[in-house]
């Protein structure tokens, strides 16, 4: 199977379904697309393990440099309902994602990128394939090779990203440990916040103990600061790093 590629041909017209505040919502390509940039990833199915382990998970990461460039929104479609993608959208805690949902397979149809994933019990999915919409215009599209099973090669949001800009920064992946009423810890979330880093808290007593503290850190005090798979330490450590 030859999967077409249709940069340069407008967005095809289509009605997605989100489920938000208000309920079943529907969401039209027009108003989805129209004087905006945006990008567009699609996948075989919500909860599926590369989908839940990598795609969404990275694009979900890069938004905040994505929207550096002047991308308005980062759009997971599946075709799958509503409320399946709800579910999972929460299941990731993927807020930097809108996740639609194409139920019925009809703007997948019309890409072209509709495939039979009956032999999975799957039914009609989609092929996986990313793309920037700009304006209503497909600027540009990786569509995965059409290899057996479910390849994942150029669909991937850091290929996106070297297409947008190649020379964009990476945001860096940071953990801190921190327990309620520490002040270091304050200070600590203060200064990343001030880098305009974003990182993950674990709260102890909350989301671990002082066992993972001493087991991650081998330190029985907190904060605890972590950078790309480095220990830096605690908050004075913090200060010499970016110093």
């Amino acid at each position: 199977m030859s999967f077409e590629n249709k940069e340069g041909q407008n967005v095809p017209s289509a009605t997605f379904k989100i489920i938000n505040e208000k309920g079943l919502q529907s969401v039209e390509s027009d108003s989805l697309f129209k004087n905006r940039k945006v990008i567009v990833f699609s996948l075989p199915g919500a909860f599926t393990p590369t989908c839940s382990s990598t795609h969404l998970p990275r694009y979900n990461q890069l938004a905040k440099t994505f929207a550096k460039d002047g991308v308005d929104e980062i759009v997971c479609l599946s075709v799958n309902d509503a409320f399946v993608m709800k579910s999972w959208g929460e299941n990731q805690e993927a807020d930097n994602v809108t996740l639609l949902a194409d139920g019925n397979g009809e703007f997948t149809e019309k890409m072209g990128l509709l495939v039979d994933k009956s032999d999975l019990g799957f039914g009609k999915r989609s092929w996986r394939y990313s793309m920037l919409v700009n304006n209503g215009v497909i600027e540009k599209m990786f569509i995965e090779p059409d290899k057996p099973g479910d390849p994942f090669e150029v669909s991937d949001a850091n290929t996106m990203l070297n297409y947008i800009n190649k020379d964009a920064k990476l945001p860096h992946a940071i953990t801190v440990i921190t327990k309620p009423g520490c002040p270091h810890c304050k200070k600590a979330k203060e200064l990343l916040a001030s880098k305009e880093l974003d990182f993950e808290e674990i709260i102890l007593g909350k989301d671990a103990t002082s066992v993972s503290l001493a087991a991650l850190s081998g330190s029985g005090t907190v904060p605890q600061i972590f950078i790309d798979g480095k220990k830096i330490g605690g908050n004075d450590d913090l200060q010499k790093h970016f110093a």
